[in-house]
């Protein structure tokens, strides 16, 4: 989850035991779209470079098995085959988002426990578990879960609370803290839970008016031409973003007669079409890798605490993905398809000292076709 309140099938997951690694087993709108103007930001070309060859490239001139990269973990399985990973760590750790080649896991640490800021951006690689520190500062730096991490450039996008209030900023992937740049800055508006278009050149984020905590809008900026866009009604309340793989669709949250359901949208905002309607709260959205499915955190109506659970976006019920006593929220799809990251907490994580982070695997209905890697 976002420094904001967001508001179970087991499934099979193989354990390395030599290494102790995890391995995997309508409603249509039509809001009329506004831009606005940016004052000077980033020079594009500053904005589109990437310092280094993006780690899917290195991966793919590197790669000599198909197997998926594993991490430390911590302790056993849950009676639903999820499993935590091990970083030594102390406060909150969240919303963690996948590199594009599966090798690290990119996430928000909250210092002082559970979306209490400060909070800086970890990169967790795998294998030998080593902890990066990508963005530190003192403010509240936070990464959506999701499409953060941009495999075409290489850069990982990310809200933050300096002064004088939330704007959007990116960073390389392989940089450190003061590396990273600002894109949006507005007088009055705050932007936050961004996420980045498959090409890099479009971020998509909430935004509202400073000091309001409702009425949140789904806008886009134009990295290289500084232009805004709003996509959904200034009188709803929509939140959490996030682009799919293909770039085709965004898809938000939206808070409607009491609950907070999945919409998704084209990226320009001419269509608008509500995927889920049950009872309870449904959040914390992002795609699986084929642009099919997405995967959310839900109560389901009835439970006490929200689990994982995944949609198709053709058809088809949710279906449930954890079986948890506590929270489970935050989740990611790996770009192969077979594992979900997310965070978890053994009760209601508000005004807890923090949530973990933990892996679970895709069921099988869901996972890649038989021979994918």
């Amino acid at each position: 989850m976002s420094s904001r309140p967001w508001k179970p099938l087991a499934v099979l997951m193989t354990v390395a035991a030599c290494s102790g690694s995890i391995a995997p087993g309508t409603e249509n709108r039509e809001p009329t779209p506004t831009h606005e103007r940016a004052s000077p930001r980033p020079t594009p070309e500053a904005v589109a470079a990437p310092t280094k060859p993006p780690r899917t490239a290195v991966a793919a001139a590197t790669a000599v098995a198909a197997a998926p990269p594993t991490f430390p973990v911590l302790g056993d399985q849950r009676e639903d085959g999820a499993i935590q990973l091990a970083i030594p760590l102390d406060g909150s750790l969240q919303n963690p988002a996948w590199s594009p080649d599966d090798a690290a896991i990119l996430f928000t640490r909250f210092r002082a426990g559970y979306n209490r800021e400060p909070a800086d951006l970890y990169i967790l690689e795998s294998g030998s578990g080593e902890l990066r520190e990508l963005v530190a500062d003192g403010s509240g730096n936070v990464n959506l879960p999701g499409s953060a991490w941009n495999a075409t450039l290489d850069r990982i996008v990310f809200s933050s609370s300096r002064d004088p209030h939330d704007e959007i900023y990116v960073i390389d992937a392989a940089g450190g803290p003061g590396d990273e740049i600002q894109l949006t800055t507005r007088e009055g508006l705050v932007a936050y839970e961004p996420a980045l278009s498959p090409d890099g050149m479009s971020a998509v984020f909430e935004t509202h008016v400073l000091d309001a905590e409702d009425n949140g809008r789904i806008m886009t900026y134009d990295l290289l031409t500084g232009e805004y866009a709003t996509l959904t009604e200034p009188d709803a309340d929509c939140r959490q973003p996030n682009w799919s793989p293909s770039g085709d669709l965004i898809l938000y949250q939206r808070l409607q007669d009491g609950n907070w359901d999945i919409w998704v949208t084209d990226p320009v905002g001419r269509e608008h079409r509500r995927v889920t309607s049950l009872l309870g709260d449904q959040t914390d959205a992002s795609f699986s890798p084929d642009g099919e499915s997405i995967v959310y955190s839900s109560n389901d109506g009835e439970l006490e605490f929200a689990n994982l659970f995944i949609v198709n976006l053709a058809a088809g019920d949710p279906m449930p993905v954890t079986r948890f006593d506590g929270y489970d929220g935050a989740p990611s799809w790996s770009s192969d398809g077979t594992r979900i990251a997310f965070e978890s907490y053994a009760g209601e994580p508000d005004n807890s000292s923090g949530t973990a982070l933990w892996l679970t695997a895709v069921p099988t209905a869901f996972g890649p076709a038989q021979g994918a890697p």
